[in-house]
């Protein structure tokens, strides 16, 4: 691809001066629409260095209203950001709906520098290249117009604009050992670009690279591609939108049906542990969990366990025997209410991104982001096409936490309608208890044939084998504590015996 670029063109100053004021007044225009359509633009810088990246992004943001863009320079990841999978950085950086996020560098370090440099390993940047895609896709998906550039030059281009660094005084400081170094590897950077351009270039992310030995002709390549690429999202944001209005939402009427018996109507929910057994067991595996805490903290390996269920099906109560004998310091609870406003400006797991653990902690959920497949699907709160999507930007997304080596424990907790309308009533007896009953549990019971074709199609489509789910026999509280407690030390375990 790079070898096909001819790196001669330019753009005389009369013309210069005649398209690019007219391009700024566009891309002005365009943002403003943007903002008001809710459609987020991501505009991605790379290149080689002294191609101009930053002077080009000076050259863009000029004439834009500042409060709706944000710049991201990216370096080499820190010791926080090196505690959570690579792309935890960019996910949390990610704009809301109507704004702009420029990058000048970005994900792509993974597969460039730091792969040149063997900062990771061959697994790490192989595994980056699937991921990045994932991420590109998630983000078009939900509306985002994606525009990547690369900045090139010839190495003796580059070697001239060095030198002119070096030679003025108040610039040589942008110039170092490394950047020259870089310089000798030019071709080592020219052949593994070559790859990243032809293994990411895609209709929903593609790159565009620019010809940047004349800045003029840079410039006006780069803002003209921004806003053809921002009205092209405008235009597919407004189809989509007409689309909608002709095909309705999916609600319960819409779900499929299951064949009985299911896999829940195989759950033996007899299982019983009596008190005494139960004591015993669950400080064995408090204990034992206890121990196990240490172990992940000194390799550093991050826990991930997912609480779902029934209403009063005893996530609450589970997540306290599984903490009683952590210490704080370790873990967080992290309970999962409905989305606010600024979480429903981003994509839908961007909450989810943005509260994982750090390496050799537990992040432990309450709900979690399996609620777009269950309560919204169910109600109405997303489209069909949204929630269909979901099934696999789920898996990838646990994928992630996968390959970056976290454990990840998912259970559903299940009882029989019987029982949950008997502790239901229990807690409706009961002070302290009364809190935890409300209208929209009694609702959602009116709806348990909706929802459980939902758990099904969760349970059959995200069941995987690096987040595998576990089926909790709930109806007896004793067996479902211990149950949890012992699957999530067996999987720690064999996590350890692999590091």
């Amino acid at each position: 691809m790079l070898e096909q670029v001819d790196l001669k063109k330019k753009l005389g100053k009369q013309e210069y001066k005649k398209q690019f004021p007219e391009l700024q007044r566009k891309l002005q225009s365009l943002q403003q629409e943007m903002w008001d359509a809710k459609v987020p633009l991501i505009v991605v810088f790379e290149g080689w260095d002294a191609a101009g990246k930053g002077s080009a992004i000076e050259r863009i943001v000029e004439r834009l209203d500042p409060r709706g863009f944000k710049v991201h320079r990216i370096k080499a990841p820190i010791e926080e950001e090196k505690f959570r999978p690579f792309l935890w950085r960019f996910w949390t950086k990610t704009p809301p709906k109507g704004r702009t996020a420029i990058y000048h560098r970005s994900w792509y370090r993974r597969v460039l520098e730091e792969r040149v440099e063997k900062h990771v390993s061959k697994k790490q940047w192989q595994q980056a290249y699937e991921e990045i895609r994932n991420f590109e896709r998630q983000l078009a998906d939900d509306g985002a117009v994606i525009v990547k550039f690369f900045m090139h030059i010839s190495k003796k281009e580059q070697k001239k604009r060095f030198s002119k660094l070096v030679a003025d005084k108040y610039m040589a400081w942008r110039i170092d050992k490394h950047d020259w170094e870089q310089h000798k590897e030019y071709e080592k950077y020219f052949k593994v670009t070559e790859e990243m351009l032809e293994k990411t270039s895609t209709h929903y992310a593609p790159w565009t690279v620019v010809e940047a030995t004349d800045d003029r002709w840079a410039y006006v390549k780069i803002l003209n591609t921004i806003v053809e690429s921002g009205l092209q999202g405008l235009d597919r944001k407004r189809r989509h939108e007409a689309a909608l209005k002709v095909k309705p939402t999916a609600g319960a009427k819409d779900l499929t049906r299951h064949i009985h018996p299911t896999i829940l109507d195989k759950v033996d929910l007899t299982l019983k542990l009596d008190d005494k057994a139960y004591e015993k067991e669950l400080s064995k595996y408090q204990a034992k969990l206890r121990m196990l805490e240490f172990e992940i903290y000194k390799v550093r390996i991050p826990v991930v366990i997912v609480y779902e269920g029934w209403d009063a099906g005893g996530k609450g109560g589970n997540i306290k025997r599984m903490t009683a004998y952590l210490d704080p310091r370790s873990y967080e609870v992290v309970p999962i209410a409905a989305p606010s406003q600024e979480e429903k400006a981003h994509h839908h797991l961007w909450r989810f991104w943005n509260q994982i653990p750090k390496a050799g902690h537990f992040s432990i959920y309450d709900r979690s982001w399996y609620g777009r497949l269950l309560v919204e699907r169910v109600e109405g709160f997303c489209t069909e096409e949204e929630w269909r999507r979901a099934f696999q930007e789920i898996n990838e997304y646990e994928e992630n936490l996968h390959n970056y080596g976290t454990v990840i424990c998912k259970f559903w907790m299940h009882l029989s309608k019987k029982e949950q309308m008997r502790r239901f009533k229990e807690r409706q007896t009961i002070d302290y208890k009364r809190y935890k009953i409300t209208e929209e549990d009694w609702r959602n019971r009116e709806k348990w044939d909706q929802y459980e074709e939902a758990v099904l199609d969760m349970l059959e489509r995200t069941s995987t084998t690096y987040a595998p789910w576990t089926i909790v026999e709930g109806e007896d509280k004793n067996w479902a504590r211990v149950r949890t407690l012992k699957t999530v030390c067996d999987a720690i375990e064999r996590r350890l015996k692999k590091s």
